[in-house]
């Protein structure tokens, strides 16, 4: 019976160890916080709720708002989020707007430049916050401090515009160019045309270059046509083509060839109207380059590998298939 009293009294000490045990976290939410589990995916989300910034010259102009509309619609669907600043062609503007950027934490910026040289102060501050640039569009004169440069192959574009007017001119013609001789992408435009005409008998009787001016097109092709003949018109940008076929309408000229590298819908439209002088356009993709550039920053972000420089495909639209490619919007 002793025994029996021995073994009693020994369980009912061992269970009052145990419940006490049991029983340490019982008490107020501040005495026993709870640390909850993240539900699957939660982790990865917030991981991918990164803020990037898109920097451009002037979104007035459709391809920058096509080209950001591009980046946008890609992170959201990666989970990221994007800061827009617009500096509306004042370069001491956008090197405010990237010291911007870099404040609200973003962790990479998109850069298409207002100028290829003023913005190296900009650049200069993203390289200090150690924040990637993937440069857009027109290349920087200081690539060293970017990462990467995604454009559209221009001198490809240029050039198909070249090839068509040869196939209409085999003889050789006279044409007018219209240029920006400061915009390194415009140059590669204007070389990819010139190469393509050089051995066929065509002569470029005079160029407008509207860097000073941008309202001078309609002057200066006035006076051309008022002293020279002239076969072709090659533009290197839309906004100069709308100018060229303004201006050619006014006059009633529909005789002259109106070549551009773009593709915008206005111009589209144009090269759509069969009574139009607009007969080509190098065709650019902002959908493309967008989409591309996100690719690009997430490689940088994420495992360092990618192509530092990347040109997106240009290709040739004129009335045979512009239907195809559609005049609502950009391709």
């Amino acid at each position: 019976m002793k025994t029996k009293r021995i073994l009693t009294l020994l369980l009912a000490v061992f269970a009052a160890v145990f419940l006490f045990g049991c029983k340490q976290n019982v008490g107020t939410p501040e005495d026993n916080a709870v640390v909850e589990e993240p539900e699957a995916g939660e982790e990865e989300s917030e991981a991918e709720n990164r803020l990037f910034g898109f920097a451009c010259p002037d979104l007035s102009n459709p391809f920058y708002e096509v080209l950001k509309d591009s980046i946008s619609t890609a992170l959201e669907e990666q989970g990221d989020r994007i800061m827009v600043r617009d500096a509306q062609m004042d370069s001491a503007v956008q090197n405010e707007q990237v010291q911007e950027l870099i404040d609200a934490g973003a962790e990479a910026v998109f850069l298409c430049p207002v100028d290829p040289e003023e913005v190296t102060p900009g650049l200069e501050l993203l390289k200090e916050a150690d924040i990637p640039v993937i440069n857009l569009d027109i290349r920087v004169n200081a690539s060293e401090l970017t990462d990467a440069f995604i454009g559209s192959d221009d001198y490809n574009a240029g050039r198909v515009c070249g090839e068509d007017l040869t196939a209409k001119f085999p003889d050789g013609g006279r044409v007018v160019i219209v240029e920006s001789p400061k915009v390194g992408s415009v140059n590669e435009r204007i070389t990819g045309f010139e190469e393509a005409v050089r051995n066929a008998a065509f002569e470029v009787v005079s160029r407008i270059d509207i860097t000073q001016d941008n309202q001078n097109v309609s002057g200066e092709l006035e006076r051309i046509l008022s002293e020279e003949s002239i076969d072709a018109v090659m533009c290197g940008d839309d906004n100069m083509a709308l100018q060229v076929l303004d201006t050619l309408e006014t006059a009633g000229r529909s005789d002259i060839l109106v070549y551009t590298v773009g593709g915008s819908p206005a111009v589209k439209n144009a090269l759509a109207d069969p009574a139009s002088p607009m007969e080509g356009i190098g065709a650019q993709s902002p959908i493309n380059i967008g989409k591309t550039a996100v690719k690009t920053a997430a490689a940088i972000l994420e495992n360092g590998v990618y192509e530092s420089e990347i040109n997106v495909e240009t290709f040739f639209i004129n009335q045979d298939n512009v239907d195809m490619y559609g005049t609502d919007g950009w391709q």
